[in-house]
């Protein structure tokens, strides 16, 4: 049995209560906003979770380092974010990633999509190729900052767990796609 819980006021979304900590600011929540828990654990987005995994071929993958108030702060994810209700991953993905780093979903292409899924709870990342370069920009408070970084370093940065246990998969299928040799 799932269960879920909305953030209070005067705390995080993303985590408990840090004493001494910034917190995100408590604006307009949609109903997806809340944590979801069950027999293998505890995440955040009522409705599931998605995220962008964009690579520009003269850059590298755009990361954005997690807000320290987030769940797993100061780790290295994927801009994304909880689904609203009825919204489709992909959808939800570029949202998310235009809302947090000025992503246009107008200059990206769906190369494919992974799912982790714990049965009440699924994450979507979606992998995309630029198909016109952009400047990434932080557009909300979730994030310390953003970076393009190569293929090779991705695994070299303090990565969210889930993001990290992604990863090697992840790497080789857009290798695969790439480099179809």
């Amino acid at each position: 049995m799932e269960r879920i819980f909305a953030p209070q006021p005067g705390e995080s979304p993303f985590a408990g209560p840090l004493s001494g900590e910034p917190r995100r600011p408590m604006g307009p929540r949609d109903p997806g906003d809340a944590w979801v828990e069950g027999d293998r654990g505890r995440f955040w987005g009522r409705f599931g979770s998605a995220g962008l995994l964009v690579h520009d071929a003269g850059k590298g993958v755009l990361l954005q380092h997690r807000a320290l108030w987030s769940d797993q702060g100061g780790t290295w994810g994927l801009p994304g974010g909880a689904l609203h209700q009825g919204e489709e991953a992909v959808d939800g993905a570029l949202r998310e990633a235009g809302e947090e780093a000025a992503v246009p979903p107008e200059n990206v292409r769906v190369l494919f999509t992974s799912v982790f899924d714990v049965g009440y709870w699924r994450y979507t990342t979606v992998v995309a190729e630029a198909l016109k370069p952009f400047d990434a920009a932080i557009s909300d408070p979730e994030s310390l900052e953003l970076q393009w970084v190569p293929l090779e370093g991705v695994g070299d940065k303090k990565l969210h767990p889930g993001f990290g246990t992604a990863w090697p998969d992840l790497h080789r299928r857009l290798l695969e796609i790439l480099d179809p040799s």
